[in-house]
């Protein structure tokens, strides 16, 4: 870990990991119950999709969990199980790899933030690093839980969806699932960003106003693209659900492998990664821009042209779907909304995500520094050496610079001595200058996940 870096990790964070945790064992109890529900209903069909989409999200967690155990070199594990006991008792790889073949790596992660948020939290002294250790650990487990939203919870609310209008029946079982799925959905988007704005060190934290805006815009936009699918499952068949499923995500695999990311420390990594970048994609937006030295600007610029792109193309695929469903269906209706009232809905929904997301990054974004941040640059600029009298002197075809900030006197050129004026000997200055230092190493491991999505906030 990066002894340098002054983390801190707040009560609320702590807070949100317990709820966290609280809504994923109420998942996984309603994940078992639905299932439960489908084989008494003897519907098999949906019975097996179900179960298709848990074991799938379960082994994709296991999978990236596993790898990051790997990533994390041998200074890193000493110093996590210089702080956590449970990293202690499980730091042989047998052990771990035994835990991640069962699908309990995940609640060792959860395990092992509790352990270190704890000891930091009701320790008498807040200790700097013990709290790093906690934001790490965080990072890594909230970039889980967003996988498994987007490989678990959002196909199965889709799934859930389909049966409603379906049916047009909502059992209580369906519906509370259903509940629970848009809550974790919500939490988890609204929770990564929160944790990759406490990484950034150098742009102001994330209070709560702004992220409740934040999860205003997701839920208007994520809201009409899982209706638009689970309308389109209501009616086509699987297969053709499928084979759309298949095509768009072999579009988005295909974006992520022309971007060139570099996430993880493997080229199988890589190509794991870049997969569930594009089931990602496949229901909401996600940012893995390269954060090259073109600047700031120019990247800005593409990301802006990109996200136009992508919510352009997502649109008109979601009212494609809807149009399939309203051309398959024989009375296309919602629990009596006609179709043309989805469509109105659904439209208006996605243009006001578009419309909050627009202000959230214009008003609410907090990207700057704080005031404290910006007077340390400044009286670091103030101490800055004085310039000669000579440098000054204009000259034709000479571009000048204004040096009037600067408040110490500048030392004389030579011949410019007056009588009783003391002069300053710049010899020092004239030495040599010593060897440039070794490039840094590579990021490896979490700390290189950190640097490379924080980046993008």
């Amino acid at each position: 870990m990066d002894d340098g870096i002054p983390f801190l990790y707040p009560f609320s964070d702590f807070g949100l990991n317990i709820v966290g945790l609280i809504f994923f064992l109420l998942d996984l109890i309603l994940d078992i119950w639905a299932v439960v529900t489908f084989y008494q209903e003897e519907a098999y069909v949906s019975m097996g999709v179900l179960i298709f989409l848990l074991v799938g999200s379960s082994v994709l967690l296991q999978a990236f969990s596993w790898l990051w155990y790997n990533y994390s070199s041998e200074e890193e594990k000493k110093e996590l199980a210089k702080y956590i006991y449970l990293e202690k008792y499980f730091h042989n790889r047998t052990l771990l790899g035994v835990l991640h073949v069962c699908q309990l790596g995940v609640f060792l992660r959860f395990a092992s933030v509790m352990e270190i948020s704890l000891r930091s939290l009701t320790s008498a002294q807040r200790d700097g690093q013990k709290q790093g250790i906690a934001v790490f650990l965080t990072h890594d487990l909230s970039l889980l839980r967003l996988i498994e939203t987007f490989s678990e919870s959002a196909p199965q609310l889709t799934l859930m969806m389909a049966i409603i209008a379906h049916r047009e029946d909502v059992e209580w079982v369906t519906g509370l699932k259903t509940l629970g799925s848009f809550a974790a959905i919500a939490f988890s988007v609204v929770m990564y960003h929160r944790v990759m704005r406490s990484f950034s060190k150098d742009k102001a934290k994330m209070t709560w106003i702004p992220s409740l805006v934040y999860f205003l815009w997701n839920f208007f936009l994520i809201a009409p693209r899982l209706a638009a699918v689970a309308l389109a499952a209501s009616t086509l068949p699987v297969g053709m659900i499928a084979v759309h499923f298949f095509l768009l995500w072999l579009t988005f695999f295909l974006w992520a492998w022309r971007q060139k990311t570099d996430f993880m420390d493997t080229p199988a990594g890589e190509w794991l990664y870049r997969g569930t970048v594009a089931l990602i994609w496949y229901f909401c937006s996600f940012n893995v821009s390269k954060d090259d030295s073109r600047g700031r600007r120019i990247i800005c610029h593409f990301i802006i042209t990109r996200s136009i792109m992508y919510h352009f193309f997502i649109a008109v695929d979601s009212f494609v779907l809807l149009g399939l469903w309203w051309w398959d269906c024989v009375q296309p209706s919602v629990f009596g909304m006609p179709a043309w009232a989805v469509f109105i809905c659904a439209g208006s929904s996605y243009i006001v995500g578009t419309i909050v997301k627009i202000l959230y990054y214009k008003l609410c974004h907090p990207n700057k520094k704080s005031a404290k941040e910006k007077s340390t640059m400044e009286e670091s600029e103030d101490m800055l050496p004085p310039a000669p009298a000579c440098l000054r002197e204009e000259k034709p075809g000479m571009d000048m610079v204004d040096f009037a900030r600067f408040k110490a006197p500048s030392p004389p050129c030579p011949g410019e001595e007056k009588p009783g004026m003391d002069v300053v000997d710049f010899a020092p200055f004239n030495a040599p200058s010593p060897p440039p230092s070794p490039p840094p190493k590579p990021l490896t491991g979490a700390q290189k996940r950190m640097q490379k999505l924080a980046a993008n906030f």
